[in-house]
This record gives structure tokens, sequence and C-alpha cells, in this order.
């Protein structure tokens, strides 16, 4: 039993990272309708932020660290969504994903030359503060809690945002028709800019819990976690923001037993068959909602 509830404790950890991820993943595909496959790398920016930023001074507090990484973060979202994904607003899906795939690459060779291809050590005094917590047999890391703690405040908080605010509303209307919402005087490019700022702004947050929890980065350390993220937020419902976090707890909770009970040989190989199942049973995802189009 010590065994199962200690498999479920790491599944809740890795499963709030992968939601963290999916939600901007989310957040960018739900209102832009692109596939923003450069946001794992954006993660990976922001770790390098903060680790360049604690490596000026051991006594910089860890809240600038994570402000700048912030900041780098949402410049750099920002920065793409006009230089690559702008001028494609209007082109085939297919030019927007090979795009997006090519601004990735683009982000890991820079990361490549300006850090090198060895591992650096991701660390954050804050963290430090932070106790485990034991009960019985079982350990349970507290920046597991916190992770899981956030994931949730952030989902709330962007369904809030979404429903409540005028620009969430915006962002509705965008969603649903562009051309539309730019006659009724929203401007799509400032709501699409907003919107890539936000996903971005959660990189950032994913980034500090990422680092935090596997404490190792190096330019690759975005391209399998977004790439399973996306998993996540297309198995909850791509465009549904509680979709993505309960997509996200699924995968991590399905790849950590998959790992204890069966193999780790096994595990994403597991993940992405169940995957499929599921969207063969239901192809917009547990929460997805199925949209009807007119003739």
């Amino acid at each position: 039993m010590t065994a199962f509830i200690q498999t479920l404790v790491s599944g809740l950890s890795l499963g709030s990272i992968y939601a963290l991820i999916a939600l901007g993943y989310t957040m960018v595909y739900g209102i832009a309708k692109m596939l923003n496959f450069a946001h794992g790398d954006v993660i990976m920016v922001g770790a390098y932020s903060v680790i360049t930023t604690v490596s000026l001074s051991a006594n910089v507090p860890s809240v600038v660290a994570i402000l700048v990484s912030v900041v780098v973060c949402v410049v750099l979202g920002v920065t793409i969504e006009f230089l690559a994904y702008r001028p494609l607003r209007k082109a085939p899906s297919l030019a927007v994903l090979i795009t997006a795939i090519g601004v990735s690459y683009l982000l890991q060779n820079i990361a490549l030359l300006w850090f090198g291809s060895e591992q650096k050590a991701f660390h954050l005094a804050l963290f430090d503060r932070i106790k485990p917590i034991v009960i019985g047999e079982v350990y349970i890391n507290g920046i597991t809690l916190i992770t899981l703690v956030t994931t949730v405040v952030i989902m709330i908080a962007l369904t809030l945002f979404i429903n409540l605010t005028k620009m969430g509303k915006a962002m509705r209307a965008v969603s649903e028709d562009k051309e539309a919402a730019e006659l009724m005087g929203i401007s799509v490019n400032k709501t699409i800019t907003v919107t890539f700022a936000t996903g971005s702004f959660l990189a950032a947050i994913a980034a500090v819990f990422y680092g935090g929890a596997y404490t190792m980065i190096k330019p690759t350390t975005g391209s399998m976690p977004g790439i399973k993220a996306f998993t996540a937020a297309v198995f909850g419902g791509i465009g549904s923001i509680p979709g993505a976090m309960l997509g996200g707890i699924m995968l991590g909770l399905i790849e950590q037993f998959s790992k204890a009970y069966i193999s780790t040989l096994w595990a994403d190989a597991i993940v992405f068959v169940v995957l499929v199942l599921v969207l063969v049973v239901r192809p917009t995802g547990l929460l997805g909602k199925k949209i009807s189009e007119k003739v």
C-alpha cells in the first residue's frame, strides 16, 4: 500500500507539471487556433533565465530570478507571435505547424550555442525552505504540493479571467470568429498578443516548478515535457482549461503507474496508447465540446 501511495504522489507531482504546461498550450489553441510547439522551448528559456540570474550573484533573491524569467518568457512569446505567427494568420494550418516546429528547433540551437550541451543545475534558495512532508512511510516533496496548488489556482484564475473580464470576452469572441470580432471593434492582433503573453507567463511559472522538481536543465529540456503536455491538452480536450488540468493529472498518473507496475521502457508507449483509445471513443477529449459546423 505504501508503494501504491508513493506512486500516486509521484504521479500527481508529474501530472501537475504537465497540467501547468498544458494550460499554456490550451490557451493559445483555444483563442488563436494555433498549435504553438515552441511552447516547451519557451519553458527551457525560462529555466535558463533563472539559472543565469542566480549565477550573477549568490545574493539575488529568488523572487527577482522568477520575475526575470517571467519577463523574458513573455517578451519572447510576444516576439515569436509577432515575427513568426502573425504573418501566417491567414495561411494554411500546415504552414503554421511547420513554422512552430522551426521556431522550436531555432530556440534549441540558440540555447545550445549560448549555454553548451552540458546540463546546468537549477537552484532557487526559495525551494530550500520548503520542507518535505512525511506521513508514515510516505514521503511527499513540498514542491509537489505547491505545484499542485499553484496549478489549481491558475486554472481557476484563467477560467474567471476568460469568463468575467473584458479581455476574456474579447478572447472568446476572437476564438469564435475573428472577422466578426473585428467588425464589432475588437482588436484581433491585440487579443492574440495578450493570449501569447499569458501562455508565455504560464511557461515561465512551469519552468520554475519543472526546474525545482528535476534540478537539471539542458537545451532540449522542453521538448519531451512539451510534447506530453500537448498530449495532456488533447487528452483533456484542447481548448478547455479544466480539460488541460484533468489531462495533465491523468497523464502523470498513467505514466508513473506504468513505470512502477509495468515497465519504465513501456511507460511512454502506454501513455500514447491510452490517448489513442480515449480519442477513438471521444475525439474531442474528456472535457472537450463537440462543435457543430453549419453548411
